[in-house]
């Protein structure tokens, strides 16, 4: 055979599952992704704040007049930083106080921001620990926190205080109050210096200028008191805006939501409670819903409902939901493995990837599916957690592989080309939580390794091509190997077993990379699909180098190319080869 000059024109992707000899795409790579169907290095990172005072299980960011605020809740609190709009130069962190919040290390928190329609004119943070990291259907309920964005103290949701005149009567006492106060309800709990403890609203009657309210239990005293009224608004799931409602979610298929803007009043006509499923319901995200908005998707552990706002009269009451089992065969991983991307929904099932676009639907892997689940640290599944990075259409699930007990690799859905790929376990995909702002155009992604001084980084992403972290800055090792190109295959990209039964003999290489430093290149292949891989030294080039010749030779035969130098970048074109057919052995060892 003569030599031939041929294009190494493989299909984009990395594929994990099967074998490397049948693959039709790429078989390995780290730190790579794809565009136009060609490998190219993903960004770098900076670490813009060292001091965060534990491992992250949740964030949320937000922009407001021109700063953008990041909040990040641990196992012992709550804290915020804040940038710019730009490039992530800020201060922080700023610890939130936070009434009715406790410790815990399964805290596993939720966060949304609504607007405060009933007269303070502020946005409102609203966030949830619930104690979910180790399991994701445990029972306990917590607290719903709310305050101001930014950056104000956090109290409970649905507990407030009311003043009035106390009459202590035998068996049940009567609370006065002067004027209107829609919000107390029958069945709200009850505390105050007067009142024993476990006493709860029996009713409460509007009329003559005043508010009656009968209390279980007999108060200690008469007279002027301030009382605390509690609607129990604490669940096991967690919190999710359909603005301008505030829903809650937790345990046997619980869905609740406070009225219209206001999210102290659940008793209010159009507030509800409901339990729609048969297991807890753990996410919540807004959906578009035309006439029926606002709308919402929530995901229990094995259905997925649509929650509708549609009022209609039956008989003298009013309903205004409507709640729709779209699928009562799904599965939830973890509670943070779904997410939005442009009107569609992405999640993890248990043994699946799944999404909604108006039918609940399995999203086809046939690359690295067994990769992930066959190596996923099941008893960990609460830390996978999902985000995306839409400049480059990208879903990512970062997720704790092998004994790991942190996320230490990531597999990526790139929806706009349909492929699969993965991190390849770099150090970049070692993050336990993170956000993307359509305002901040870079996703931050806290790390999960604390540095010298105990503190966890949280990391800029998508920022030059290095590792900055303080004033050092450090290569990011990223490569991708074709899958094999040798003639039994039919050649590069071709993956046809129609060859000559012959070595392929390279004799040179015409790279062609929008680059920046030095590349490297390996020859690497065996003779056999059972045999032991044969990996050449690296060839070395830089952007000038107009070829790299060699001698390598070997039957089935795959090619690594990559970088690992401080700046180094690359972007794949059309890299041409000089090959011949080489030796021809049918048996024995090559």
């Amino acid at each position: 055979m003569s030599a031939n000059v041929i294009s190494l024109n493989i299909k984009a992707g990395i594929q994990r599952d099967g074998t490397t000899l049948d693959a039709p795409v790429y078989v390995d790579g780290k730190w790579v992704r794809f565009q136009r169907g060609r490998p190219r290095k993903m960004g770098g990172y900076r670490g813009i704040f060292q001091n965060a005072s534990g491992i992250s299980r949740g964030m949320i960011m937000s922009s407001d007049d021109g700063l953008n605020y990041v909040y990040s809740g641990y196992s012992a609190g709550l804290e915020m930083w804040q940038t710019d709009d730009d490039d992530g130069v800020g201060t922080g962190p700023t610890t939130i106080s936070m009434t009715g919040f406790t410790s815990n290390a399964n805290n596993l928190w939720q966060f949304d921001i609504g607007f405060d329609s009933t007269g303070s004119g502020n946005n409102k943070l609203v966030a949830h620990a619930g104690q979910n990291l180790r399991y994701i259907d445990s029972t306990i309920n917590t607290p719903v926190l709310y305050g101001d964005f930014p950056s104000g103290a956090l109290t409970e949701v649905g507990k407030f205080t009311a003043t009035g005149a106390m009459t202590a009567g035998t068996p049940n006492s009567t609370f006065v109050i002067t004027g209107t106060n829609a919000l107390i309800y029958a069945g709200q709990l009850v505390t105050g210096t007067a009142i024993p403890s476990g006493s709860f609203v029996i009713s409460s009657t509007v009329g003559g200028g005043t508010t009656t309210v009968v209390i279980s239990g007999t108060a200690t005293s008469s007279g002027t008191q301030t009382l605390t009224f509690d609607n129990q608004i604490n669940v096991s799931g967690g919190v999710v805006m359909l603005h301008p409602y505030l829903f809650v979610y937790g345990n046997n298929g619980l869905i609740q939501n406070s009225s219209a803007g206001d999210f102290q009043n659940w008793v209010g006509a159009d507030a509800n409670s409901n339990n729609v499923a048969a297991t807890k319901i753990v996410k919540g995200l807004p959906l578009r819903g035309g006439t029926t908005s606002p709308s919402g998707l929530f995901w229990s552990l094995d259905s997925v409902i649509r929650v509708s706002y549609a009022p209609q009269t039956v008989g003298a009451a009013t309903i205004y939901w409507r709640y729709d089992i779209i699928s009562s065969q799904s599965s939830m991983l973890s509670s943070s493995s779904v997410i939005e991307y442009d009107g569609l929904y992405f999640w993890c099932g248990v043994d699946r990837f799944l999404m909604y676009n108006g039918v609940v639907a399995e999203i086809k892997n046939n690359t690295n599916i067994n990769y992930f689940f066959d190596n996923l640290n099941y008893s960990q599944r609460q830390k996978v957690w999902v985000s995306k990075v839409p400049r480059w259409g990208e879903i990512w699930w970062f997720y704790p592989k092998g004994d790991a007990t942190e996320c230490t690799d990531a597999i990526v859905f790139n929806v706009r080309d349909q492929i699969w790929y993965d991190a390849g376990q770099a150090l970049g995909a070692r993050r336990s939580a993170g956000v993307f702002s359509e305002v901040f155009r870079r996703p931050i992604w806290a790390g999960n390794e604390p540095n010298s001084s105990s503190k966890y980084v949280l990391w800029q992403h998508e920022t030059g091509t290095n590792v900055v972290n303080l004033t050092q800055q450090s290569a990011i090792d990223s490569y991708f190997e074709t899958n094999s190109i040798g003639w039994v295959n039919g050649g590069p990209g071709q993956n046809s077993p129609m060859g000559p039964n012959k070595w392929m003999r390279l004799e040179r290489v015409e790279p062609d990379f929008v680059q920046s430093g030095e590349m490297y290149l390996i020859v690497t292949g065996k003779g056999y699909a059972e045999d032991v891989d044969d990996p050449s030294d690296p060839y070395y080039f830089d952007p000038n180098t107009l070829k790299v010749d060699m001698r390598e030779q070997r039957r089935e035969m795959r090619l690594r190319f990559g970088s690992n130098v401080v700046n180094g970048n690359y972007e794949t074109g059309l890299v041409l080869l000089s090959a011949e057919g080489g030796d021809e052995r049918s048996t024995g060892n090559p």
